[in-house]
């Protein structure tokens, strides 16, 4: 049974955990902001359901709650930030300003993150760049949970890619997807949910597709996108692999199968190549390429035109890529946020370890 709690509770609530493993009170606040985002906006799979996954890696000492965030490298339009492992949800935004700032001075900015955590959803780091009139993008690898097509044994994260790119009168394209059929968390909620996979969503240790949302635990994995060869899983499979040599070989952030798993209850890699999670961001001025009003006259151009689009049969209407998050959102925000029970109990668990009131 879910519960509904409002973003102002949830927030608070956030911020104060995040509070009581050692953040600053800014760091903290900006973790609780970073990590709602996905639940305003209907991804659940990575919003407060990870709050006591955070704990975990702390309590664990992979987390690292004061970390000095540095540039170790940089050219005028790129850099390598280091996260000395702090929260992804803190380290990332930091990059993403760093890649913003250099695009105001050099038309595009680039920046690779090494050492650092899972970091949210990708589309609120990209998103950062819409209001400067940029091109937002966001990428990061992550636990090895995915076969490459034509394997059985796990080599690759979820690894997401973000773009975002601002109009004028309509609202921004906000594309914001895993490399995978589905993402880890939405397997996950369907766990909490007793329920089944769809197939092409997983594949059990053989190699066979499966309806189980514990496969993983049993030795399978999840799909690239596509889910097999003759549905074209080999792109998924690119996709991913781009994100993990732009965000872990490029930093030197461990990549592949050695990418630090999100559950601190999995043993960490022998051997890691390199430092924690990768990511990597850009951010690209729109008026290093055309004149930005013109751009974003364009751009709602594009979006009317695609949004009049005729639909096919059974549908209403033709969505643009951040559509439904942003109508996701309006409701959420004014309506309050439902939460799983299996999550409840888990956020009832942290306000009792942490003495937080939920």
């Amino acid at each position: 049974m879910e519960k509904i709690y409002s973003y102002n509770r949830l927030y608070d609530f956030t911020a104060g955990v995040f509070t009581r493993i050692g953040c600053s009170a800014s760091d903290a606040a900006l973790a609780a902001k970073v990590l709602l985002s996905a639940d305003v906006r209907g991804v659940d799979s990575h919003g407060v359901a990870r709050l006591s996954g955070y704990v975990r890696l702390w309590e664990a000492g992979r987390i690292n709650a004061t970390p000095n965030i540095q540039i170790v490298h940089e050219t005028p339009s790129t850099a390598v930030v280091d996260g000395d492992a702090g929260l992804g949800l803190v380290v990332a935004p930091f990059a993403m300003q760093v890649a913003i700032d250099k695009a105001k001075i050099a038309g595009t900015g680039w920046v690779a993150v090494r050492n650092s955590n899972h970091y949210g959803i990708a589309g609120y780091h990209a998103m950062m760049a819409l209001e400067n009139d940029m091109i937002g993008m966001a990428m990061t690898n992550a636990s090895a949970l995915v076969a490459p097509t034509f394997s059985v044994e796990k080599m690759l994260g979820t690894n997401p890619i973000a773009v975002a790119i601002p109009a004028r009168e309509q609202p921004p394209f906000v594309a914001d997807f895993a490399t995978t059929t589905a993402a880890n968390g939405k397997l996950e909620i369907l766990q909490r949910k007793n329920a089944d996979a769809p197939l092409g969503w997983v594949q059990d240790k053989t190699g066979h597709a499966s309806h189980n949302a514990n496969e993983l635990k049993q030795g399978g994995s999840l799909l690239p996108l596509g889910s097999d060869r003759e549905h074209g899983s080999h792109k998924g499979y690119a996709l991913g692999s781009i994100v993990d040599i732009f965000s872990a070989v490029l930093s030197g952030a461990s990549y592949g199968p050695w990418a630090p798993p999100f559950p601190a209850y999995v043993p960490m890699p022998e051997n890691m190549p390199g430092q924690g999670l990768g990511h990597f961001f850009g951010a690209m001025r729109v008026d290093a390429f055309r004149p930005a009003d013109e751009f974003k006259e364009h751009m709602d151009n594009w979006i009317s035109r695609f949004r009049k689009a005729k639909p096919s049969e059974g549908y209403e209407k033709v969505l643009i890529p951040g559509d439904p998050e942003r109508e996701m959102e309006a409701a959420r925000m004014k309506d309050g946020i439902p939460v799983v029970a299996a999550v409840t109990e888990d956020l009832q668990q942290l306000a009792q370890k942490f003495a937080i009131a939920l």
